[in-house]
């Protein structure tokens, strides 16, 4: 059947299963554009590209399926590219289609021209340009297989504006279902031996796909041989934080007794993560070059394997081929309190917020959204001194309930709330976003309410970039640069676009106005003052400038 190479495409992505996808609309891919039309694909049209794909990488951390963004050439495809180094650093399966000048224009420099295969050659797994219409159904399905097959990562694809106005005759491509990987039967018997043998093992829970069937075996698995279960940083939901054999996160400002009892423990299983520098405090948590013959490594690419960490015993496999491999494993006769220990030092550490300067307490108020919520409830953020409250306070208790960015993006939270929200309409989805923080993608306020969308975003405003000032104060104290900010009125922002609006100065007024703008059925803005003393959550900016 003879079909234009947009049209060719469009069906592509409706067999493989695509639902839903971002753009920002462009001249260099309109037949796409056209081809979509009917086509039943939910098509989010955002402000910046910056933020359609943020969408697109939130949608693949919460489905484990490529998230898809359309932009156009040159500045739209070089403004996603905040997006597509998040989907990078965090191993999110995504695919990013950009528009590309017609074939007999390249090597011109023409009209916004770019080498899409250089500007993302250093971040994407793949890039690659459709020069062949006939070549688009092997293509495609090559890149979801390369975004979600072993490490999952992003996918470019440059499409030629004439080419995708060819008619050719070719057959489609059949859905592309990513591998999963089983360890070896020699690996697994090496680890039950090495379980059989701990007295003090904890597992760490990374980015592998922990979903369904395969969070409930991890469950069972951790249970069945008294594990204590810790997740990376900003992975939470991968392992339920209310359960009894959760003991904690390894975020910026871990608690010091998950360190040590990382550190003291005599088996360490390293699950679908590679322990990088934020989980690592640094790249302090094992030994590095000796390596470490306590730790089991499991991730689905050889090639992770022993890259940073020389491990013990490294395992081959996805997540759901290691909880398949381990189903029947029988549990040890460990009779030890290691577990109930370290689940008691994480309540300890993260039931009762510290007291901040100023009327607006942040452990507070995330603690109100703790004990609130539902578990299904998502919490985004970007980046920024104001996440820690979130980090030890909030318990993520669902898979996708934390969307945040590893790789540290500012201004990731409003984007990945928009499409948490859309993906999920049925449960409660918050942004918390600092003052510089949600500057970088305020516009996406516009999409939720162009689109009906009613997020809740809490925008925490000292009047600063606090990460950046808690640096600058340590390492020049009292000698302030460039991190002042002057804000806009946020609510004003907010209510000219549409939106629920409230100023909050006093966190004892924050439970009403969170139930004020859960019902209000529109996207919502919460503008909360917070003291610039408070600069985090353990110290006051005095005190870091102080040394103290």
């Amino acid at each position: 059947m003879d079909r234009t190479g947009a049209r060719i495409l469009v069906d592509q992505l409706i067999i493989q299963g695509v639902e839903r996808a971002t753009c920002v609309p462009g001249e260099s891919y309109l037949s796409v554009l056209d081809a979509l039309i009917g086509s039943g694909v939910d098509m989010l049209t955002c402000r910046q590209e910056g933020g359609a794909a943020m969408m697109a990488e939130a949608y693949g951390k919460m489905t484990g399926k490529p998230g898809i963004c359309f932009v156009t050439r040159g500045p739209g495809a070089t403004n996603a590219a905040a997006g597509v180094h998040v989907a990078a650093q965090d191993s999110t399966p995504m695919i990013l289609f950009v528009g590309q000048v017609a074939r007999d224009m390249k090597h011109r420099e023409a009209f916004q021209e770019l080498d899409y295969s250089a500007v993302f050659g250093t971040i994407a797994k793949w890039a690659v340009e459709i020069d062949d219409a006939a070549r688009i159904p092997e293509l495609l399905a090559r890149a979801f297989r390369v975004a979600t097959q072993g490490r999952p990562g992003p996918v470019v694809i440059a499409l030629p504006e004439d080419m995708l106005v060819d008619v050719v005759d070719v057959l489609d491509a059949p859905k592309a279902d990513p591998i999963d990987m089983t360890p070896s039967a020699s690996g697994i018997a090496a680890l039950t031996e090495r379980l059989a043998q701990a007295e003090r093992p904890i597992a760490i829970l990374g980015g592998g796909d922990w979903r369904g069937d395969t969070r409930d075996g991890m469950i069972a698995f951790a249970e069945r041989h008294a594990l204590p279960v810790c997740v990376e940083f900003r992975r939470g939901g991968s392992f339920p934080a209310d359960h009894p054999n959760y003991v904690g996160d390894l975020s910026i400002g871990a608690n010091p007794k998950l360190i040590k009892a990382i550190k003291d423990a005599d088996l360490i299983l390293m699950l679908g993560g590679r322990l990088s520098e934020m989980p690592s405090q640094n790249y302090t948590l094992l030994d590095i070059g000796p390596g470490d013959d306590r730790l089991v490594h499991l991730y689905p690419d050889p090639e992770e394997i022993g890259r940073v960490y020389q491990p013990g015993l490294g395992l081959i496999g996805t997540a759901g081929g290691f909880i398949e491999a381990v189903a029947d494993l029988p549990g040890p006769n460990r009779q030890s309190d290691h577990v109930a220990t370290l689940r008691q030092n994480y309540l300890d550490w993260s039931t009762d917020p510290l007291p901040i300067p100023g009327s607006f307490q942040m452990g507070e108020v995330m603690c109100h959204l703790r004990d609130t919520l539902g578990p299904d409830a998502a919490i985004t953020n970007g980046a920024g001194n104001f996440a820690t409250w979130i980090n030890r306070h909030y318990r993520f208790r669902d898979h996708g309930s934390q969307l945040a960015p590893t790789s540290g993006s500012m201004g990731y939270g409003l984007p990945a709330a928009v499409m948490a929200k859309r993906h999920r309409p049925e449960r409660d989805v918050v942004c918390v976003a600092g003052d510089g923080d949600i500057m970088m993608t305020v516009q996406e306020l516009a999409t939720a309410a162009q689109f009906d969308i009613p997020l809740i975003v809490l925008v925490i405003d000292n009047g600063m970039f606090g990460t950046i000032r808690m640096h600058q104060e340590r390492e020049y104290p009292g000698r302030i640069s460039a991190t002042d900010l002057k804000n806009p009125d946020f609510a004003a922002m907010a209510a000219a676009m549409g939106c629920h609006t409230e100023t909050l100065h006093d966190s004892k007024d924050f439970a009403a106005a969170f139930d004020r703008a859960r019902v209000s059925g529109k996207p919502a803005l919460l503008h909360c003052f917070l003291d610039p003393e408070a600069l985090t959550i353990a110290k006051t900016l005095s005190e870091v400038r102080a040394g103290s």
